[in-house]
């Protein structure tokens, strides 16, 4: 019989963005039967289908406790998720850098910091550029950048809202250079693309008027990209692997194993990979 999976997708692409589209054909020659669905819509039978693949979720962390009772149901219901819940709850929350560090994964210099500890870590940093985000969070929401100290800056964190917040020196090798996006499937190196942002922005988000170009990433890169990749633990579906090279040396900036934009439409023969890894996995 036809495997049913669901792409889970948010109310804004509820028939997907049109980057997933390859990935819909590649199913269907890999013989399932693909059919969209919003993961908020309370009248989905989750349970009629053989796996749950997360797409376009692009609203999971602004409905974060939502999103996570999402991913108990599925549980209870005996639902394969791809990638698996608990991969997708430990990378949901962007503390997961730390763990990496610990585990010897270059990663951008990061620091965690809530409430009032906030503006203490800020006030150590005077005088340097440096970028504040949400450990949980997407598309550069409440994402600052200035200098710390600055009357600026401390206007930006007033408008915060009281969440934690990962602290990072500003790179700017991601202006210059740009920022690496490497992509795998069960495990495997599938292509890459370079990301960088609009004149005088730093953020790479297309969205914000960032741009992508494909490439062949540097042995080096790519070599610390998949030593990232092992050391988040076992082997995903899909991950991408985002990351800046600094003085000839990779830093990690993220992995990305819930709803990463893929980049099926800058390799044609990216969605069958996925699809075939999809296949081995239900």
């Amino acid at each position: 019989m036809t495997k049913r999976i669901a792409l889970a997708t948010s109310a804004d692409h509820a028939e997907l963005h049109p980057h997933d589209l390859p990935l819909v054909d590649a199913l269907r020659a890999a013989g399932f039967d693909p059919v969209p669905e919003v993961w908020t819509d309370p009248s989905v039978d989750w349970s009629a289908y053989d796996a749950v693949l997360l797409r376009t979720v692009w609203d999971y962390f602004r409905l974060y406790d939502v999103f996570t009772e999402w991913l108990a149901q599925l549980d209870k219901a005996g639902v394969p998720v791809l990638n698996s819940t608990d991969q997708v709850r430990w990378n949901s929350d962007k503390q997961y850098l730390l763990e990496l560090r610990e585990r010897g994964v270059a990663i951008v210099p990061s620091q965690v910091a809530a409430g009032p500890c906030l503006r203490e870590v800020v006030a150590g940093l005077a005088g340097e550029q440096i970028v504040i985000k949400p450990t949980v969070s997407g598309n550069a929401l409440h994402t600052v950048r200035g200098v710390a100290g600055s009357s600026e800056l401390e206007q930006a964190l007033d408008e915060l809202p009281d969440v934690v917040y990962l602290v990072q020196p500003f790179v700017p090798e991601i202006q210059s250079d740009g920022e690496w996006s490497l992509l795998f499937f069960d495990g495997e190196f599938s292509h890459a693309v370079i990301k960088q942002p609009a004149t005088g922005d730093y953020r790479v988000q297309e969205s914000h008027g960032g741009r992508t170009t494909p490439a062949d990433p540097p042995a080096a890169v790519l070599e610390a990209a998949r030593a990232a990749l092992a050391a988040s633990g076992p082997t995903p579906t899909y991950a991408r692997v985002d990351g800046v090279v600094v003085n000839d040396r990779f830093l990690l900036m993220e992995i990305e194993l819930i709803e990463p934009y893929l980049f099926l439409p800058q390799s044609p023969d990216a969605a069958g990979k996925l699809a075939a890894a999809v296949a081995g996995r239900i």
